[in-house]
């Protein structure tokens, strides 16, 4: 019997913020995977090794969790005063299914270095030392997003002291300014707040109705408060993701609030959309012990807030919720502004699972609406491993 040999593939694996994913150059792509398609997604099934039964991805790249379930394709961009486009692909563990609704705000960190050491960033545009501004088109969702990347003899710099709870090592520190936030989903008109609304009601059966904040920004996301699902807003994963009537719940309530923001059509729809809406949760600061044992006072942050991703409880945060938790802090009146205890603010600190993170949006009116014109946050990024990937035979 003759068997295929493997593919062989030019990828980085880079860690961003508290993810990790696979980043190829669109060019080194094979010819049928550099378009989109069921080419494209069956090759990186099997770079992360899904659909993976077992739940593990032992045959892949992949670390059968949401945070590193994940693959980056980056290619010089054809959008006017933009360096790079960047798509990506979350990868499902257990389906057959590669989801190119959002964007991954923490692996967005690691885009521009990516970038400038793949050669995709004119070299006029990179200094030898100091801070790179890498333009970058997020093409999942059609926004801007600016990298101040660090550079030191003409390299990036990836060790330095910043340290990002939900990371083991301190690194260089990569702002990233998420320009004009608020995304322009199909079926929710453009609008930061679809529903029209900074607070809904929101019926879903079996739970009851709940206050929700219902927002456009960074990620479509749904915010409850934790009090009125049983929750306190202190939970660590272990609390949540072993429950399967809880992560069931949050499923629930996920796909009405997808429903009633314009996302999907039918609820059957949410099984083929699962990066995106994200639900959260969110309470009033109290003391609490993060994941590490390191101990979060209730005086060190604003809010408490917790997410789900993929359908489980993210170990952090996820980027792009982080800018919709700062976009809606911003907003007097929404459940993430009122848990943060109301009024105007340019920036805010919540506590997640992993410990403690700063965003900063700045809000306004403009026309009766709500609008940002960006978000920023720190992240940082490094290259854990280069070379080849092995693909198996797809």
């Amino acid at each position: 019997m003759t068997h295929k040999p493997q593919i062989r593939i030019p990828a980085t694996y880079m860690r961003g913020g508290t993810s990790k994913g696979v980043f190829f150059r669109l060019q080194d792509l094979p010819d049928a995977a550099q378009m989109p398609g069921a080419a494209r997604d069956a090759l990186l099934l099997r770079v992360i090794g899904s659909p993976d039964p077992y739940g593990k991805q032992i045959d892949g790249m992949g670390g059968a969790t949401s945070s590193t379930s994940k693959t980056v394709i980056i290619d010089k961009s054809s959008k006017p005063d933009h360096d790079v486009d960047y798509l990506f692909g979350q990868v499902s563990i257990d389906k057959p299914f590669v989801d190119w609704s959002g964007n991954c705000g923490n692996l967005s960190a690691a885009v521009g270095p990516f970038a400038i050491s793949a050669g995709l960033v004119d070299a006029s545009r990179i200094p030898r030392d100091g801070v790179a501004i890498v333009r970058i088109w997020q093409a999942n969702i059609g926004k801007t997003i600016i990298a101040h990347v660090p550079m030191t003899d003409g390299a990036v710099q990836e060790t330095g002291d910043f340290e990002l709870d939900g990371v083991t090592f301190p690194a260089a520190e990569v702002q990233l300014e998420f320009m004009d936030p608020a995304a322009e989903e199909e079926g929710a008109g453009g609008s930061m707040f679809p529903t029209g609304n900074l607070v809904d009601d929101l019926e879903v059966p079996g739970v009851g109705t709940l206050k929700a904040t219902m927002i456009n920004a960074g990620i479509p996301t749904i915010f409850v408060n934790a009090e009125a699902i049983g929750y306190t807003g202190t939970e660590l994963q272990d609390a949540i993701n072993g429950d399967e009537k809880a992560l069931a719940m949050f499923e629930t309530i996920r796909a009405h609030g997808a429903l009633r923001m314009g996302l999907i059509r039918h609820l059957d729809e949410i099984a083929t959309r699962q990066h995106t809406p994200k639900i959260a949760f969110v309470a009033k600061p109290a003391d609490y012990v993060s994941s590490s044992g390191k101990p979060i006072k209730a005086g060190d942050v604003d809010l408490l807030v917790r997410a789900m991703s993929m359908g489980k409880l993210h170990h952090a945060m996820m980027g792009t919720a982080a800018v919709a938790i700062g976009t809606a802090a911003a907003i007097p009146g929404t459940l993430v502004n009122l848990a943060a205890g109301g009024g105007e603010r340019e920036a805010v600190r919540f506590g997640h699972p992993s410990g403690t993170l700063r965003v900063g949006a700045e809000a306004a009116l403009v026309g009766g609406e709500w609008a940002v014109k960006k978000a920023v946050m720190s992240r940082s990024a490094r290259v854990l491993m280069e070379g080849w990937v092995r693909a198996g035979a797809v």
